[in-house]
């Protein structure tokens, strides 16, 4: 079996191309960085970095043997953080990103409430519509509605059977009377939101084997999905949003579910991860939270 040590400072070789600059985040000497990899060589009787004058490289083999490595001592490092949070409670940083919409006016309560679970977590929160390029920002998870356009990340299941809606206030129907088929809605006015910079302009609706799609238009769009929804409450027209952002207009009375005998479409919501590795003990605990939380908003 190797030690961890050797294993450390293979990675650390592989990531920085130079054994001088692993043996310095390791804390360790030159040489004894050097004779910790060529013992890790010598137990798997392979050659895992090939040498230059300049650099370290991996070989083929230390390309396969990278990845399981990273996994065993990520396995390792959560395995020491759950016996830590058992004694001490959840710490460390967590950084998430969320919709505009939903992370303003539930996640950000939401959040109040996990951190009294778990005094010594730090939080910080990134608002933002856009899936493109997830992770540029320094976040470890996202919130996210729809299925994943990426599949290199993981998405960890929050409420898998969630879907769109069609919307309005009571105001703007007394005035405009409620549309009873999905094809009335484009005798409406719409308010639009921008996807991947785009205008939806087609909303889906299925009855049983039926399909319907409806080409709408309107005066009001934007990227921004609380716009959306401030309008619909101001009646400026039908939205079509995410079943979680209105859940509680819904039952305030503030807005109105439309169509109700049809499906809207599908929109899973997920907590995303740019890499499997990054699923942390604190990103379960927070994952399960947030599960417990979406089930009892949509069954209020």
């Amino acid at each position: 079996m190797s030690s961890i040590l050797d294993l450390e400072v293979f990675v650390r070789t592989a990531d920085t191309g130079s054994l001088s600059a692993a043996a310095r985040g390791l804390g360790l000497t030159p040489a004894a960085a050097s004779i910790a990899l060529k013992r890790l060589e010598t137990r798997l009787g392979i050659r895992l970095l090939a040498r230059s004058t300049r650099s370290m490289r991996l070989t083929e083999e230390g390309k396969r043997y990278l990845d399981s490595v990273r996994e065993a001592l990520a396995a390792l490092a959560d395995g020491e953080q759950a016996l830590r949070q058992h004694s001490q409670g959840l710490t460390g940083l967590l950084q998430l990103a969320a919709p505009s919409d939903f992370g303003r006016n539930v996640v950000l309560g939401w959040l109040d409430a996990f951190k009294v679970e778990h005094p010594n977590i730090r939080l910080q929160l990134l608002l933002n519509d856009s899936n493109a390029d997830l992770f540029r920002d320094t976040v470890d998870i996202a919130l996210r509605f729809g299925v994943p356009r990426d599949s290199s990340l993981v998405a960890l299941p929050v409420v898998p059977d969630h879907q769109r809606i069609a919307c309005a206030s009571p105001e703007y129907l007394a005035r405009h009377g409620t549309p009873t088929t999905p094809t009335q809605l484009a005798q409406h006015s719409t308010l639009r939101y921008m996807r991947q910079g785009r205008a939806n302009s087609t909303w889906f609706f299925r009855q049983g084997s039926e399909l319907q799609e409806v080409d709408v238009t309107g005066d009001y769009l934007s990227d921004d999905g609380e716009i959306v929804r401030r309008w619909a409450l101001a009646g400026h027209g039908i939205a079509y949003k995410a079943n979680l952002d209105i859940a509680r207009d819904l039952k305030a009375g503030r807005l109105v579910h439309l169509l109700p005998d049809w499906q809207g479409e599908p929109t899973p919501f997920n907590l995303m991860c740019p890499h499997r590795l990054q699923v942390s003990e604190r990103v379960k605990v927070l994952h399960r939270f947030l599960q417990v939380r979406c089930q009892a908003l949509l069954s209020e």
